[in-house]
Protein backbone atom coordinates (compact mmCIF):
# COMPACT_ATOMS: atom_id res chain seq x y z
CA UNK A 1 0.00 0.00 0.00
CA UNK A 2 1.49 3.35 -0.91
CA UNK A 3 0.62 5.39 2.50
CA UNK A 4 2.66 2.07 4.68
CA UNK A 5 -0.80 1.56 5.93
CA UNK A 6 -1.85 -1.87 7.31
CA UNK A 7 -4.72 -3.68 5.76
CA UNK A 8 -6.97 -4.65 8.46
CA UNK A 9 -10.02 -6.87 8.05
CA UNK A 10 -12.31 -7.16 10.90
CA UNK A 11 -15.38 -9.35 11.69
CA UNK A 12 -16.40 -10.88 14.79
CA UNK A 13 -18.15 -14.06 15.99
CA UNK A 14 -20.35 -15.60 18.61
CA UNK A 15 -19.75 -18.57 20.50
CA UNK A 16 -21.49 -20.77 23.58
CA UNK A 17 -21.64 -23.52 25.49
CA UNK A 18 -23.06 -25.95 23.18
CA UNK A 19 -21.07 -27.37 21.49
CA UNK A 20 -20.87 -27.13 17.61
CA UNK A 21 -21.13 -30.38 15.57
CA UNK A 22 -18.71 -31.98 13.40
CA UNK A 23 -17.42 -35.24 11.32
CA UNK A 24 -15.40 -37.54 13.94
CA UNK A 25 -14.43 -41.27 14.16
CA UNK A 26 -16.22 -44.20 15.99
CA UNK A 27 -16.09 -47.64 16.51
CA UNK A 28 -17.75 -49.30 13.92
CA UNK A 29 -21.58 -49.98 15.05
CA UNK A 30 -20.68 -47.08 18.33
CA UNK A 31 -21.99 -43.74 17.23
CA UNK A 32 -19.74 -41.02 19.63
CA UNK A 33 -21.89 -39.16 22.00
CA UNK A 34 -20.92 -36.27 23.74
CA UNK A 35 -23.37 -35.74 27.02
CA UNK A 36 -23.78 -32.29 27.99
CA UNK A 37 -24.63 -31.34 31.30
CA UNK A 38 -27.85 -28.86 31.21
CA UNK A 39 -28.02 -25.42 28.81
CA UNK A 40 -26.30 -22.77 29.40
CA UNK A 41 -27.57 -19.64 27.50
CA UNK A 42 -23.89 -18.18 28.22
CA UNK A 43 -22.41 -16.56 24.86
CA UNK A 44 -18.89 -15.29 24.48
CA UNK A 45 -18.30 -12.55 21.24
CA UNK A 46 -15.36 -12.06 19.90
CA UNK A 47 -14.01 -9.24 17.37
CA UNK A 48 -10.97 -10.07 15.71
CA UNK A 49 -8.47 -8.16 13.15
CA UNK A 50 -6.58 -10.08 10.54
CA UNK A 51 -3.48 -7.55 9.75
CA UNK A 52 -1.64 -7.65 6.61
CA UNK A 53 0.82 -5.40 5.23
CA UNK A 54 3.59 -6.13 2.91
CA UNK A 55 6.96 -7.54 3.93
CA UNK A 56 5.39 -7.46 7.74
CA UNK A 57 3.89 -10.80 9.03
CA UNK A 58 0.38 -11.30 9.54
CA UNK A 59 -1.08 -10.65 13.25
CA UNK A 60 -4.13 -11.33 14.22
CA UNK A 61 -6.07 -9.18 16.69
CA UNK A 62 -8.35 -9.93 19.00
CA UNK A 63 -11.11 -8.76 22.08
CA UNK A 64 -13.51 -11.00 23.83
CA UNK A 65 -16.96 -9.81 25.07
CA UNK A 66 -19.01 -12.01 27.58
CA UNK A 67 -22.55 -11.08 27.45
CA UNK A 68 -24.25 -10.45 31.27
CA UNK A 69 -27.27 -12.73 30.98
CA UNK A 70 -29.23 -9.48 32.49
CA UNK A 71 -32.76 -8.21 31.09
CA UNK A 72 -31.89 -4.96 28.77
CA UNK A 73 -28.06 -5.84 29.00
CA UNK A 74 -26.34 -5.74 25.22
CA UNK A 75 -25.26 -8.79 23.65
CA UNK A 76 -22.83 -7.79 21.57
CA UNK A 77 -20.16 -5.09 20.82
CA UNK A 78 -20.63 -1.16 21.01
CA UNK A 79 -19.36 1.46 18.51
CA UNK A 80 -16.62 2.11 21.55
CA UNK A 81 -15.96 -1.46 21.85
CA UNK A 82 -15.10 -1.39 18.58
CA UNK A 83 -13.38 2.11 18.99
CA UNK A 84 -10.78 0.48 21.48
CA UNK A 85 -10.11 -2.36 19.05
CA UNK A 86 -8.75 0.21 16.51
CA UNK A 87 -6.90 2.30 18.98
CA UNK A 88 -5.08 -0.93 20.36
CA UNK A 89 -4.59 -2.40 16.65
CA UNK A 90 -3.06 1.16 15.62
CA UNK A 91 -1.11 0.86 18.59
CA UNK A 92 0.23 -2.56 18.33
CA UNK A 93 0.93 -1.89 14.70
CA UNK A 94 2.87 1.06 15.01
CA UNK A 95 1.42 3.14 11.82
CA UNK A 96 -1.70 3.66 9.94
CA UNK A 97 -4.65 1.43 9.59
CA UNK A 98 -7.16 0.78 6.58
CA UNK A 99 -9.96 -1.23 8.32
CA UNK A 100 -11.82 -3.49 5.54
CA UNK A 101 -15.48 -4.63 7.51
CA UNK A 102 -18.81 -5.17 6.61
CA UNK A 103 -21.92 -2.94 6.99
CA UNK A 104 -23.14 -3.92 10.45
CA UNK A 105 -25.14 -1.13 11.97
CA UNK A 106 -22.76 -0.48 14.74
CA UNK A 107 -19.80 0.10 12.88
CA UNK A 108 -22.23 2.78 10.61
CA UNK A 109 -22.81 4.63 14.29
CA UNK A 110 -22.38 8.32 14.54
CA UNK A 111 -19.07 8.43 17.64
CA UNK A 112 -17.65 5.38 15.51
CA UNK A 113 -18.03 7.99 12.10
CA UNK A 114 -16.87 10.87 14.13
CA UNK A 115 -14.04 9.52 15.74
CA UNK A 116 -12.13 8.23 11.95
CA UNK A 117 -13.02 11.94 10.72
CA UNK A 118 -10.85 13.08 14.30
CA UNK A 119 -7.91 10.76 13.74
CA UNK A 120 -5.71 10.75 10.34
CA UNK A 121 -4.20 7.33 11.13
CA UNK A 122 -7.41 5.29 10.62
CA UNK A 123 -9.49 4.98 7.33
CA UNK A 124 -12.59 2.95 7.00
CA UNK A 125 -13.79 0.87 3.49
CA UNK A 126 -17.11 -1.35 3.31
CA UNK A 127 -17.25 -4.65 2.20
CA UNK A 128 -20.18 -4.91 -0.11
CA UNK A 129 -23.19 -6.45 1.05
CA UNK A 130 -23.60 -10.12 1.55
CA UNK A 131 -19.99 -10.50 0.57
CA UNK A 132 -18.57 -12.97 3.91
CA UNK A 133 -16.23 -14.78 1.04
CA UNK A 134 -14.08 -11.41 1.07
CA UNK A 135 -13.57 -11.33 4.42
CA UNK A 136 -10.12 -13.64 6.02
CA UNK A 137 -11.57 -13.05 9.02
CA UNK A 138 -14.45 -15.35 8.51
CA UNK A 139 -11.41 -17.99 7.79
CA UNK A 140 -10.35 -17.31 11.10
CA UNK A 141 -13.76 -18.54 12.55
CA UNK A 142 -13.40 -21.56 10.27
CA UNK A 143 -10.60 -22.77 12.35
CA UNK A 144 -11.64 -21.88 15.82
CA UNK A 145 -15.21 -23.97 15.04
CA UNK A 146 -13.35 -27.10 14.20
CA UNK A 147 -10.66 -26.97 16.87
CA UNK A 148 -13.80 -26.14 19.49
CA UNK A 149 -16.34 -28.84 17.64
CA UNK A 150 -17.74 -31.75 19.50
CA UNK A 151 -16.82 -30.21 22.99
CA UNK A 152 -18.25 -30.15 25.95
CA UNK A 153 -17.40 -27.24 28.15
CA UNK A 154 -18.07 -27.29 31.48
CA UNK A 155 -17.61 -24.27 32.63
CA UNK A 156 -18.00 -20.53 30.69
CA UNK A 157 -14.50 -20.06 31.52
CA UNK A 158 -13.38 -23.64 30.04
CA UNK A 159 -15.18 -21.93 26.69
CA UNK A 160 -13.17 -18.73 27.15
CA UNK A 161 -9.78 -20.71 27.52
CA UNK A 162 -10.60 -22.55 24.57
CA UNK A 163 -11.14 -19.93 22.63
CA UNK A 164 -7.96 -18.04 24.07
CA UNK A 165 -6.17 -20.81 23.11
CA UNK A 166 -7.09 -21.14 20.07
CA UNK A 167 -6.93 -18.06 18.60
CA UNK A 168 -3.52 -17.59 20.81
CA UNK A 169 -2.30 -20.78 18.55
CA UNK A 170 -3.60 -18.64 15.10
CA UNK A 171 -1.46 -15.51 16.40
CA UNK A 172 1.60 -17.33 16.43
CA UNK A 173 1.48 -18.93 12.92
CA UNK A 174 1.23 -16.29 10.52
CA UNK A 175 0.94 -18.53 7.82
CA UNK A 176 -2.61 -19.82 8.83
CA UNK A 177 -3.20 -15.49 8.54
CA UNK A 178 -1.71 -15.41 5.16
CA UNK A 179 -4.06 -18.40 4.39
CA UNK A 180 -7.08 -16.91 5.59
CA UNK A 181 -6.05 -13.95 2.90
CA UNK A 182 -5.69 -16.81 0.08
CA UNK A 183 -9.12 -18.30 1.20
CA UNK A 184 -10.96 -15.10 -0.55
CA UNK A 185 -8.42 -14.87 -3.37
CA UNK A 186 -7.46 -11.28 -2.95
CA UNK A 187 -3.97 -10.27 -2.84
CA UNK A 188 -1.86 -7.87 -0.85
CA UNK A 189 1.09 -6.36 -3.52
CA UNK A 190 3.73 -3.84 -2.67
CA UNK A 191 3.89 -0.55 -4.21
CA UNK A 192 5.75 -0.82 -7.50
CA UNK A 193 8.21 2.40 -7.29
CA UNK A 194 7.45 5.34 -9.99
Amino acid sequence: MASGAWLVFEDEAGFSMTPPHAHTWGRRGHTPVIRVRGRSRRRTSVAALCCYRPGEPSRLIHRPRNHLLLKGARKSFSWQDYRDLLVRAHIQLGGPIVVVWDNLNTHLAAGLKHYEAEHDWLTTVRLPAYAPDLNPAEAVWSLVRRATANTAFDTPEDLDRKLCRELRRIQLRPHLIDGCLTATGLTINPPTPP
